[in-house]
């Protein structure tokens, strides 16, 4: 159970008749003086390095007192130098000026190229909303970005801002949310689950990268995403909501734009029939919110967007080079040692292979308990050789022989975060490196750590996963090298093209964010296709039109609804039979525009020992379907088989 944390604080008892103490005691008391007469008992301890009798002494002489009160446990960030309002550009004044006149429970999509400064039209967006004693909430994707943004939000607003999320203590969640609940103006910044944070006088919702996969919730259950959520907040409160991004999200902008001749307009308009996350019940507010389309077109000081180098790996094997590298990137990481300047490499997989086949009889060492590949990891040099599932982080020393053949010829193949580093070192020995993937910031504090040391300059290269891509701001970056862009365009899923897009848009927007200008190279086998065309010319709109048309012929969202039962079970059997009885069930409220998919086994269909199932209903759009009695469908599933309906889901794999 959490509770208060406890703990003895001195005050300094002014008398002004202190003549029976001894010098030490005197020293004690001007310590006491200089520090404001109010201090935690063990940091005075600490500073005078004196023991707790010569205070209970002080004590006794009424000189002192010395009493337990509660010390708050929160996030400690790094002490920030005081920062005052940047001079905005016209389109970010005219976006700060709109938020701030905004009524009631209206919604904005603020669509502003990477460096742009979104970051600010949010800080002085939110100034005027805590002068009237109001809070305002921020939620972000990763955990990753909290740091960099909470120092810059503390140097704008001081101890009024608060950080919660899933990596805090028990304490310091408990002691945060007690805060939260005074009612007090301040600012939150947390990751998705903060959108239940309790504050009472809510001015302002704002969702940064909202287009970001990380705000929907998918397991455990329930599940929701964090974005309907706070529409449905911000109609609840009756304040503002904000939806931030260089990639706005196929359901935003379907949702707040209705005709592409209003790409610089900020009026108002009726949305379309279709909203990406209607609520089954009877709005919250009778007062119909209004929609802004707020766009940010150029980066700040006019700086250009970086250009983007996709290299044709296909020519560079033709020619020799069989390295993960092409000539280009080599060359251009020689420049960047030369010049000393600062890079980012990303590699959409973490650990160092992607699987272990043997040469010999093809064997793939695969997970005892999942149907996938074991990937290599490599921990030290010297240290054994780790296999490990990426899904129930089973793990495993790297056999010498093949377990089916026996052959000693065991090879890795693909590459992940580790392998590239590890390259990066053999061919520049004198690059210093910085990996950030879930690996090297499991623990507390590590995001921050790895980040502010690369920002100190105390390595040349960051090497990382999908976290660079979120929101970071590192304007001494000028390279930004893409090993592999063809991992992220081939998914079993509908949504991999919008992601692909967004992932590359914005790894490529990292660069050239500072005075130094930028460079983009991304390593792909297959330059023609249409997502690495529009991330080549910086073309959201005619990427996002080419996918609309897709979702349409399909009825896939944001033009249709999207319901998917996860089915998992011990037995193999259980689960298929149980997912044939429940499709066999749902068929009888099949209606026109109602069309069930399965029920078929889940792209991997055993994770952690469990077999998974699936059936996906597909809903037309502006169909307001008669939906089964869900109690009924989950009595079907027997004990051994447990059930998840998520509506709207992101992920189907």
């Amino acid at each position: 159970l959490t509770r208060p944390k406890l703990q003895k604080a001195v005050t300094l008892v002014e008398t002004g008749l202190e003549r029976d103490i001894t010098p030490r005691q005197r020293e004690i008391l001007e310590v006491l003086r200089r520090q404001g007469s109010d201090i935690w008992l063990s940091e005075l301890l600490r500073l005078c390095n004196a023991s707790s009798t010569t205070l209970k002494a002080l004590e006794q002489k009424g000189y002192i007192v010395i009493e337990e009160r509660e010390m708050l446990r929160q996030e400690q960030g790094v002490l920030q130098v005081a920062d005052e309002p940047k001079t905005l550009t016209a389109a970010q004044l005219q976006a700060v000026e709109t938020i701030t006149q905004l009524d009631g429970c209206d919604r904005v999509l603020l669509h502003g190229v990477t460096g742009s400064g979104k970051t600010e039209v949010y800080l002085q967006a939110i100034a005027p909303i805590l002068r009237q004693g109001k809070s305002a909430l921020v939620l972000v994707p990763e955990i990753g970005l909290t740091p960099q943004l909470t120092d810059r939000f503390r140097a704008r607003f001081g101890s009024k801002v608060r950080v919660y999320h899933s990596a805090l203590s028990d304490g310091e969640r408990y002691d945060t949310w007690r805060q939260m609940l005074l009612g007090e103006p301040q600012v939150v910044i947390g990751t998705r689950s903060a959108i239940f944070a309790p504050l009472p006088r809510l001015g302002v919702i704002i969702l940064d990268e909202e287009h970001d996969s990380s705000f929907k919730q998918d397991s455990p259950i329930p599940t929701y995403h964090a974005r309907t959520v706070a529409q449905w907040r911000s109609e609840l409160e009756n304040c503002p909501l904000v939806l931030g991004s260089a990639t706005p999200s196929l359901e935003s902008w379907v949702s707040i734009r209705s005709q592409k001749s209003e790409v610089r307009s900020q009026k108002s308009f009726t949305p379309t029939p279709h909203t990406p996350h209607p609520t089954p019940h009877t709005p919250l507010t009778t007062h119909h919110p209004s929609t802004h389309y707020l766009s940010l077109p150029e980066r700040i000081q006019s700086r250009p967007l970086p250009p983007v180098e996709v290299v044709d790996m296909r020519q560079e094997i033709q020619e020799g080079n069989r390295s993960i590298f092409s000539r280009s990137l080599l060359e251009a990481l020689q420049q960047l040692q030369a010049r000393g300047q600062q890079g980012i490499l990303f590699i959409h997989r973490r650990g160092h292979s992607t699987f272990v086949s043997c040469r010999s009889c093809g064997y793939v060492l695969e997970c005892p308990a999942c149907d996938v590949s074991l990937s290599y990891h490599h921990t030290e040099e010297g240290a054994p050789q780790l296999l490990r599932c990426h899904y129930c982080n089973y793990s495993q020393s790297h056999p010498r022989n093949c377990p089916e053949c026996g052959s000693p010829y065991l090879k890795f193949f693909g590459s992940g975060t580790q392998r590239v580093a590890q390259e990066i070192t053999r061919l520049f020995p004198q690059l210093r490196t910085i990996r950030f993937d879930s690996d090297t910031t499991r623990t507390k504090g590590a995001h921050r750590t790895l980040l502010t040391q690369f920002a100190n300059k105390e390595a040349d290269l960051l090497i990382g996963t999908q976290m660079l891509t979120k929101g970071l701001d590192l304007p001494q970056v000028t390279l930004i090298g893409v090993v592999a862009a063809d991992g992220l365009l081939h998914l079993p899923d509908y949504r991999a093209a919008e992601r692909a897009f967004q992932t590359l848009t914005q790894v490529a927007g990292r660069a050239g964010r500072g005075d130094d200008p930028g460079r983009v190279i991304l390593q792909t086998y297959t330059p023609d296709h249409p997502v690495i065309q529009a991330v080549q010319q910086h073309e959201y709109e005619g990427f996002v039109a080419a996918e609309l048309q897709q979702r349409v012929a399909l009825n896939y969202p944001p033009h249709g609804r999207l319901i998917l039962l996860r089915l998992s079970s011990v037995e193999t059997t259980a689960v298929e039979q149980t997912a044939q009885a429940i499709a066999s069930y749902l068929n009888n409220y099949m209606t026109p525009g109602w069309e069930i998919l399965g029920p078929a086994p889940a792209n991997i269909l055993r994770v952690a020992n469990r077999y998974r199932w699936q059936i996906l209903l597909k809903i037309a759009p502006d169909l307001q379907p008669v939906l089964p009695d869900w109690q009924q469908v989950r009595s079907l599933c027997p004990a051994n088989v447990s059930l998840t309906i998520d509506v709207d889901p992101l992920n189907l794999m």
